[in-house]
């Protein structure tokens, strides 16, 4: 096979990949130029040792399944580092790209396949979150059990589905699963997944302007006319009494239709403050299931899955550790698990229990580290008291060092904005007000991040 052919193959296999990877995934692609296709192999060589890591850990199966829909054969994918073959190849890529251009357009109108994956797209969906990728084990099964149900059979039974739990549970990979399977297996539902957030500014964006009253239709008909509504992180939602009515009205209008709705939260419908009780009762209404966070049992099955699906040789001792330190939820651990490997790529070191240690030294620290370490640290540098931070005082010299902790306390620690709003006898929504606006601060203000620099490392020797 010449060279021509091989590099149109991997130009219809990233074109067939487009819809599949997220926008966090697909670019890396570009960093990768074919260089064979021998034995039932095809080999790309890359400059970017960063690209390898990641397309292993997230990517490996989609991309030998798009080979295979493009060559019509199983294939197995190689990825070498060759900087310096690398580097001679990048001048070739220019002269090919309008070519391409064509083919991957034709391609693109012919093949079913990708008008599938580019539904995904629109409807915003990660490919990574299906059934098939959800590991279960004590603290999810019923929830996933449920799922598979609603999926199956949208509106038959479990309508809504509310599925609540701690951050980074796997909230949103089972919402996000029931939408998958509905656009692969019952392809005449239309499906639409939107974040609280998002519906709350489109909301808000329909109501101004000239054409009002047009705009508001339109956003009335793009969540009521579908099958299967997905509405992601509902407590935001909490104090938005306008954006509140008019998903009141939505829900109605879906469930007269008999239509699907799945939503999540960090917590159940009666702990959302301010959510109207004809809301809350109709998020009831069908049924209310819970994640809880891992056990060391399944999270040493998640990483021994990872390490199989990336290829990656780590010893069961470096998994323990890592399991054993990263206890929360399954984002921390996917958080750990890919500092190890990217570590061990850049450096070219292999990973061992020692490695792992030293890699996530600093993260294994900040276990220790609770919200009451941060407001004793703070209050004792301000030269005021912790029961000063949780009084209703506004004074500047109090708010101040209280913003610094609610900052501190979602930097260092695994805390949510509820529970930083309890151990502060302060509201949620004031908790992540506080937060986005230190967020925006720190990144204006130079003297303010040398601030939150000095705070964390004084925090950190009290904490040892």
């Amino acid at each position: 096979m010449d060279s021509l052919e091989i590099k149109q193959i991997w130009e219809d296999t990233k074109s067939y990949l487009q819809g599949k990877l997220n926008e966090a995934e697909y670019p890396w692609l570009n960093s990768f130029y074919p260089t064979g296709y021998t034995d039932g192999t095809f080999t790309v060589i890359t400059d970017m040792q960063l690209a390898i890591t990641i397309i292993r850990k997230n990517c490996l199966g989609d991309i030998k399944s798009a080979l295979k829909h493009v060559t019509g054969h199983d294939v197995e994918f190689q990825i070498i580092l060759d900087k310096e073959s690398t580097k001679k190849l990048k001048a070739e890529r220019k002269k090919l790209e309008q070519k391409f251009k064509k083919i991957n357009t034709e391609e693109k109108t012919d093949n079913p396949m990708l008008q599938m994956t580019q539904m995904q797209s629109n409807v915003n969906l990660n490919l990574k979150y299906k059934f098939e990728n959800f590991v279960v084990g004590e603290n999810n099964k019923n929830a996933c059990a449920i799922a598979k149900i609603v999926a199956k059979n949208p509106a038959e039974r479990y309508n809504p589905l509310f599925i609540y739990g701690g951050s980074g549970l796997g909230k949103t990979h089972l919402m996000q699963a029931i939408g998958h399977y509905a656009i692969f297996n019952l392809p005449r539902k239309k499906v639409k997944y939107i974040k609280t957030q998002d519906y709350v500014n489109q909301y808000i964006e329909s109501t101004r302007g000239k054409d009002s009253r047009e705009m508001m239709a339109k956003f009335r008909q793009r969540f009521r006319n579908v099958d299967i509504l997905l509405i992601d992180d509902i407590q935001f939602i909490e104090s938005k009494k306008q954006s509140m009515e008019e998903l009141f009205y939505t829900f109605e209008t879906l469930q007269q239709l008999n239509k699907q709705i799945v939503i999540t939260s960090d917590r159940l419908p009666k702990d959302i403050p301010t959510l109207p009780d004809r809301l809350r009762t109709r998020f009831e209404m069908g049924i209310v299931v819970d994640i809880q966070p891992p056990s060391f049992e399944t999270r040493m099955e998640i990483l021994e899955k990872w390490t199989k699906d990336t290829l990656i040789d780590i010893p069961l001792d470096a998994l323990n550790f890592i399991a054993q330190n990263f206890i929360n939820n399954v984002r921390e651990l996917e958080g750990a698990f890919n500092k190890v490997t990217a570590y061990s790529d850049i450096e070219g070191k292999p990973i061992t229990l020692e490695f792992v240690k030293d890699v996530l030294k600093s993260e294994t620290l900040s276990k220790k580290i609770t919200i009451n370490n941060i407001a004793q640290t703070v209050a004792e540098i301000y030269n005021i008291t912790v029961d000063d931070l949780k009084s209703p005082a506004r004074s500047h010299n109090i708010s101040e060092p209280r913003r610094y902790v609610v900052y501190l306390a979602r930097e260092m620690t695994q805390l949510s904005y509820q529970e930083i709003a309890d151990y502060l006898n302060k509201k949620h929504t004031t908790m992540l007000y506080s937060y986005e606006k230190m967020v925006e601060d720190t990144d204006r203000n130079i003297k303010l991040k040398e601030t939150m620099r000095e705070l964390k490392q004084a925090i950190k020797c009290n904490a040892v």
